[in-house]
């Protein structure tokens, strides 16, 4: 699965990610970044997520562009085994696209176009 942030450059886009929980046990995974441009993304309500039984939970995560060049990395959900249940390993692709330029300032300046 890919998840694309499309957004200006400089802002943060913010995007979820159902995650369900089919079993009869508490299922938990640590949710890691990884890739070439995995510091431009983040999980702002941490790295652990657990999932009652027959439930589900959306998790966030956010990106913020740095560059104009897309932005690639990876999230994957680890399982931890609590109590002798573990869930599948899952795996997200992370891409972006700046699609604006917002100007930080507007300077106006006069000069003469040529001088002898």
């Amino acid at each position: 699965n890919t998840i694309e942030f499309t957004g200006a450059l400089h802002a943060t886009v913010v995007k979820q990610v159902r995650l369900k929980n089919p079993s009869r046990k508490t299922l938990v995974y640590n949710a890691i970044l990884v890739g070439r441009d995995a510091n431009d993304f983040s999980l702002p309500k941490g790295n652990t997520v657990a999932i009652a039984p027959k439930r589900q939970i959306t998790i966030s995560v956010e990106f913020t562009s740095r560059f104009l060049h897309p932005a690639e990395a990876m999230l994957l959900l680890v399982s931890k085994n609590v109590g002798g249940i573990g869930g599948a390993t899952l795996t997200f692709s992370l891409k972006s696209e700046v699609n604006h330029i917002e100007p930080a300032d507007i300077l106006k300046c006069k000069s003469p176009c040529y001088e002898l």
